[in-house]
């Protein structure tokens, strides 16, 4: 009785790996995060808190979570070029640098996490709306071949949006200030 128990539990271990890795290659690699929020704030006001690194830490919520977390900056002030690395106990670790900054257009930038060998592209967009300014925050990346991965990559709007929308939501507020 114990050995049939044992070979059954045995089978259905074996039939969820297989689901998990064979479901997971048949998963696009690749995901987009896009949020959207209107800030009264003229854009290049919005556009100054994204393009300098340093600025994200007031407004970014994975600072927030983690007020602990370490940071060194690199490359210049803001701009082109300008980087960032984390580490964080609770937020992973990873860096970002600035790879286009069109004033006060957009800004775009790499970013990449410990433990995944892709890099991540997002930018922001800054449109001028009536008086305010309509800020588009977007992410696109791709999971590669591992197909564990994958099933973060089908999630990924789910996992990540929300912190996207609290970080405008935090950057209106700070924007919008007098």
């Amino acid at each position: 009785m114990l050995i049939r128990a044992l070979k059954w539990l045995l089978a259905l271990i074996l039939a969820l790996v297989l689901v998990i890795a064979i479901g997971g290659m048949l998963l696009s690699p690749k995901f987009q995060v896009t949020r959207t929020q209107q800030v009264q704030a003229p854009p290049d006001k919005v556009y100054a808190l994204v393009v300098a690194p340093r600025a994200w830490q007031q407004w970014s919520v994975w600072n927030r979570r983690d007020p602990a977390m370490t940071i060194a900056y690199s490359g210049p002030e803001s701009g082109v070029g300008a980087a960032w690395d984390w580490q964080s106990a609770s937020q992973g670790n990873g860096g970002m640098r600035l790879t286009a900054a069109e004033p006060p257009q957009r800004v775009a930038y790499e970013i990449r996490f410990e433990g995944f060998s892709s890099v991540s592209t997002g930018e922001l967009r800054f449109k001028p709306v009536g008086s305010g300014t309509e800020v588009t925050w977007t992410m696109d990346g791709d999971m590669g071949g591992n197909p564990l991965y994958r099933w973060f990559a089908l999630f990924s709007d789910q996992m990540i949006g929300k912190d996207f929308a609290d970080g405008l939501a935090n950057l209106k507020a700070l924007a919008e200030k007098p």
